[in-house]
């Protein structure tokens, strides 16, 4: 199983439809993309409304990069990252993009709910607006 989390903290997944495969993305709603993927290689198709990208190691940022790529492409739907996120990293995974994180049960209860919470302030603690004035 696994948890849900975005601003307001643990969350209920509202997601039914099926994740498909980067290899099978033809007129898909929804992907699954490794964390090695190219971002450009992405297709953004009309009917894609979410992407959930993989986080296979908490020291692999790829997922981050991918995210922004994606947002500055012009992707507006739904960007989950999904895997091995901690909770000192979600404000960066929504500094780059990323709606939502979907973390396994077992780092959930490791890192609960009042720690991801700390960090939903994520727009107030950016460094680089504050020192652009």
């Amino acid at each position: 199983m696994s948890t849900l989390v975005n601003d307001s903290g643990f969350t209920s997944d509202d997601w039914s439809e099926p994740f498909i495969t980067l290899d099978a993305a033809n007129d898909a709603s929804a992907l699954d993309v490794p964390s090695d993927a190219n971002p450009a290689d992405i297709p953004l198709c009309d009917g894609l409304r979410m992407i959930r990208v993989d986080f296979p190691s908490s020291a692999d940022g790829r997922g981050f990069t991918i995210a922004r790529q994606l947002r500055l492409r012009g992707f507006t739907g739904r960007l989950r990252a999904r895997g091995h996120v901690l909770a000192d990293q979600y404000a960066m995974a929504r500094r780059s993009g990323f709606d939502e994180v979907e973390i396994s049960d077992e780092l959930a209860a490791r890192q609960p709910e009042d720690q991801w919470q700390f960090r939903a302030n994520w727009q107030d603690n950016n460094y680089q607006a504050r020192l652009r004035g």
